[in-house]
């Protein structure tokens, strides 16, 4: 794969990630274990993102 399309890859699973999040945190009793996992998740694509878009050539 390449590096745009791994970029657009995570980019993507990052923006699904915050959907499940503002999913679960609008259920009428939000399970906080799951919202917190998500979150360690979403940031830890968040870093990745960025590391990778560092490296890319200008």
């Amino acid at each position: 794969m390449s590096l745009q399309g791994r970029l657009e890859s995570l980019r993507h699973r990052h923006a699904s990630l915050e959907g499940r999040i503002a999913e679960e945190d609008q259920r009428p009793r939000p399970d906080q274990e799951a919202i917190s996992k998500l979150k360690v998740e979403k940031l830890r694509l968040k870093e990745e993102l960025q590391r990778l878009e560092a490296e890319q050539p200008a």
